[in-house]
């Protein structure tokens, strides 16, 4: 259980460090958020991982996506959550 939970904050902090040097612009996040956003990128990529690859794993739709689907949904939330909190994704 313990090895599950530093995985996820591992996975977390990689996929949010990826997604936020994708974005164009200047993020004010912390580290914390950082790793969060990765852990919620991580559930949305293997989300889109199931709608587009139903079959793959019978357990639902909670499937290991990778950290390449971690990064493609870690860069969504972003998106989302810059376009939702007004802030300018421009350098200044």
């Amino acid at each position: 259980m313990l090895g599950l939970i530093i995985s996820l904050i591992v996975i977390g902090l990689i996929a949010g460090a990826v997604a936020r040097l994708v974005m164009p612009g200047k993020q004010n996040i912390s580290i914390p958020m950082t790793i969060l956003l990765g852990i919620i990128g991580s559930f949305v990529g293997g989300f889109l991982g199931y709608l587009i690859f139903p079959g793959q794993n019978p357990d639902g739709f909670f499937q290991t996506s990778g950290i390449i689907g971690s990064i493609i949904g870690a860069i969504i939330v972003l998106f989302i959550y810059l376009r939702v909190t007004g802030r300018k994704g421009a350098r200044n």
